[in-house]
């Protein structure tokens, strides 16, 4: 029996926020219980609930639980239509989600794409196109690349028109795609330990034949992999990755990617899976004294029209679960556990709305709280 204790900090923020966030934790307490483990999780008031409550999308002593947590465990932010006129960067969606990101290193994305051969019908593409079910592991690198390149500006100039050759004024904007070596290498260890525990395949995505930075995404890469003998290495052009995740996506086990390029295919990937309800997230930092600090929420957002209806599907939030006792704590066969027991309730066939299929006799149409009461009663 373990004597830690896991410190969380449960931040269900807006919309279905606090809906899937309650299924989340009945299920962690569920996996706690069968594998002898002690939570210590202390939920707290983030997005537009933390305006409600404190007058800051990240309220100070939110922020502070945070820093005192072992893993955050995030619910959605953002609620489009409510008042307009708060400038941007005070918005829950930068003001939340992007400073904590900030505030703790997070710089590597982990989006696992996973397609069940029991939800075939789910996805866009043909059956013949989904072998034997998809399983796809997205590592993005985040706080690098073009979103956070200097300088960046729009900027008033005088330049020939490209039709009539006439100078004129003209506003150009300025975004500037910068990497150094230690952000592409600690972004490619992830990856590289990431494959070791599935499939033992990275496929690094760049632009290399157009891009200075892609030349040296690659050569990086390339040198990352022979520590890491035990795993198979390709480099493919993003133009090409997009077209593959199409063609045939189960070639792939874990796709590297830089910021720009991983935001990119990880939502095209991510549709493969017929539901953004069914995909989690992980955002990581730095490994520390063999723990790594993560922030841990689902793929999909506030939702704001189905809120409050019981009809939002827990699982991506109940799987990000998975990926924070797997991923900060090392808690392998208690993330099989949750693992196992979605799977098990899928292949019994409940479904929420996003997932339904009214032809399949099997299939039966459930609610948010019956979904993860199956999951907890699975486990």
């Amino acid at each position: 029996m373990s004597s830690t204790t896991y410190r969380i900090a449960a931040l269900a923020g807006d919309g279905i926020g606090p809906e899937v966030m309650r299924e989340a934790i009945k299920v962690l307490q569920a996996v706690g219980t069968r594998h002898h483990l002690t939570f210590q999780i202390t939920e707290a008031p983030v997005g537009w609930a933390g305006i409600d409550a404190a007058g800051q999308a990240l309220p100070d002593a939110t922020l502070d639980l945070c820093r005192r947590s072992d893993a955050i465990l995030f619910g959605s932010v953002g609620l489009p239509d409510r008042d307009p006129t708060i400038p941007k960067e005070q918005r829950p969606e930068r003001a939340a989600l992007l400073r904590i990101r900030k505030e703790f290193g997070l710089f590597a994305n982990l989006r696992p794409v996973h397609l069940p051969k029991a939800l075939s019908h789910a996805c866009p593409l043909k059956p013949d196109r989904q072998g034997d079910g998809i399983d796809i592991l997205v590592v993005r690198e985040l706080t690098g690349g073009l979103y956070f390149g200097q300088p960046k500006k729009t900027e008033l100039i005088t330049a020939p028109d490209p039709v009539d050759g006439n100078l004129h004024a003209t506003h150009r904007a300025i975004d500037t795609m910068v990497y150094t070596t230690p952000e592409i290498e600690r972004i490619a260890h992830v990856a590289f330990r990431a494959a070791q525990l599935r499939r033992r395949k990275v496929t690094s995505i760049d632009k290399a034949n157009v891009l200075e930075n892609g030349v040296l995404w690659r050569e990086v890469v390339t040198r990352i992999a022979l520590g890491y003998p035990d795993v198979a290495l390709e480099h493919m052009f993003v133009d090409n990755g997009a077209m593959q995740l199409v063609l045939r996506p189960t070639q792939f086990d874990v796709l590297l990617c830089e910021n720009l390029f991983g935001d990119i295919l990880s939502d095209e990937a991510a549709a493969l899976a017929g539901s953004l309800g069914m995909l989690p997230s992980a955002s990581l930092g730095a490994t520390k004294d063999q723990t790594t600090f993560g922030l841990y929420e689902p793929a999909g957002g506030t939702a704001p029209d189905i809120a409050g209806k019981n009809l939002a599907n827990p699982i991506a939030q109940i799987l990000s679960v998975s990926l924070m006792l797997r991923y900060s704590f090392g808690l392998q066969e208690a993330a099989g556990t949750i693992d196992r027991a979605v799977a098990a309730v899928i292949d019994q066939g409940l479904r929420t709305g996003d997932i339904f299929n009214p032809a399949d006799p099997a299939a039966r149409r459930v609610g948010t709280r019956e979904m993860g009461d199956a999951i907890a009663a699975a486990i």
